[in-house]
């Protein structure tokens, strides 16, 4: 049996656990913007494909899947959506017709600065309370962790296309 004094320092560890509090900031920050989206008859997947056509105009939706990494089809239906509502349109690619290009319409810049404006609340909310050196450290650690982890992926990725090539190549 463990003493109350261990399991208490037990769970102040867990509590203090990089990949639990990493897991558990980010649910709770995706609750929020789920939550504020709606509030805007929207969801935070179609905020998201917004604020990414802002900064990429003329992206494919090939492209956007895999920069939100999720399915081209999955693209496409919030794509749907936000056609209908008047805020992206889909143009064909002047050099292949079987790729669509989607562009923001004049509706979609108004919401965009409603997104800014949340977006700079819920970083206001998260980082109250804490310097601006601590802030530069942290983001400096998560771009690290992150640049980290895109490389392994990629690594990941070329040895499996290497492996199938492989089995391919042999069969």
């Amino acid at each position: 049996m463990i003493s109350a004094k261990v399991e208490d320092v037990l769970l102040h560890e867990f509590h203090r656990d990089l990949l639990f509090l990493l897991h558990d900031v980010a649910r709770l920050v995706r609750v929020d913007a789920d939550k504020r989206a709606r509030c805007h008859g929207m969801t935070r997947a179609q905020w998201g494909i917004l604020i990414w056509l802002a900064r990429q105009p003329g992206i494919s939706q090939k492209e956007l899947a895999e920069l939100l990494e999720v399915e081209p089809i999955t693209v496409a239906r919030l794509i749907d959506r936000l056609e209908a509502r008047g805020m992206v349109e889909r143009r064909p690619d002047p050099r292949d017709r079987r790729i669509w290009r989607l562009h923001l319409l004049p509706p979609a810049r108004a919401v965009l600065c409603e997104i800014n404006e949340q977006r700079a609340d819920i970083t206001r909310m998260l980082t109250a309370g804490i310097d601006q050196d601590s802030l530069e450290i942290m983001t400096e650690a998560l771009l690290r962790m992150k640049a980290t982890l895109t490389q392994d992926v990629h690594a990941a990725r070329r040895n499996a296309d290497t492996a199938i090539s492989e089995t391919q190549e042999a069969v």
